[in-house]
């Protein structure tokens, strides 16, 4: 097996992005730039979050060269399938080009939303949610991570009501739909403790 630079840079602006319409149904293909120029179009995208032994979340910082939300606290990975790429593959590869880890994934479910970043673009997506256990130590890309943590569910909703302009958009309405809609599957990671 190769050893990669664990560093590399992973993702451009140019790849092509799957459009898709609500229902999941692929409508065409766009460079990553074109799907978040503007107000965004919705293009096929997944969140990924891992949890510990103890039922730690692990979070990451994105990193600050990041166009949309640098330095803005996430899930542990979240990205998108390019263009021939299923979900599953596409998850896979990003947890190894931002994390340099493996993970088995429980899909959750799927929604649509928008948020716009100031003047520098949008996301646009139809996102998948996806829960898994971390089972070694990641080994943060600095050109996609700024930094990593692991926090608790309760100390997780403390940060996010005490600061929420701290994180992403799309992490708040995915955390807060697992905690009330998808409760039985987030306690079978978080040990009950959500």
């Amino acid at each position: 097996m190769t050893v990669q630079d664990p560093d590399r840079i992973v993702s451009s602006e140019d790849e092509e992005l799957i459009l898709v319409d609500r229902e999941d149904n692929v409508t065409g293909f766009l460079s990553k730039a074109g799907c978040h120029d503007g107000k965004g179009l919705l293009h096929r995208a997944f969140s990924v979050f891992l949890f510990n032994a103890d039922g730690e979340l692990l979070l990451q910082q994105r990193a600050r060269g990041k166009r949309l939300w640098p330095g803005y606290w996430s899930n542990t990975c979240c990205s998108h399938p390019r263009r021939g790429e299923t979900l599953e593959v596409a998850s896979e590869r990003r947890l190894q080009d931002e994390l340099n880890i493996a993970a088995n994934l429980s899909f959750v479910y799927r929604f649509v939303y928008q948020a716009t970043f100031g003047e520098l673009g949008s996301e646009h997506e139809l996102c998948h949610v996806f829960l898994g256990r971390v089972t070694n130590t990641p080994r943060p890309n600095s050109s996609e991570i700024e930094a990593l943590r692991y926090l608790s569910a309760t100390a997780l909703d403390a940060e996010l009501e005490a600061f929420p302009e701290r994180f992403t958009p799309w992490f708040k309405l995915e955390w807060d739909a697992l905690k009330t809609q998808y409760a039985d599957q987030l306690a079978a990671f978080t040990g009950g403790r959500a």
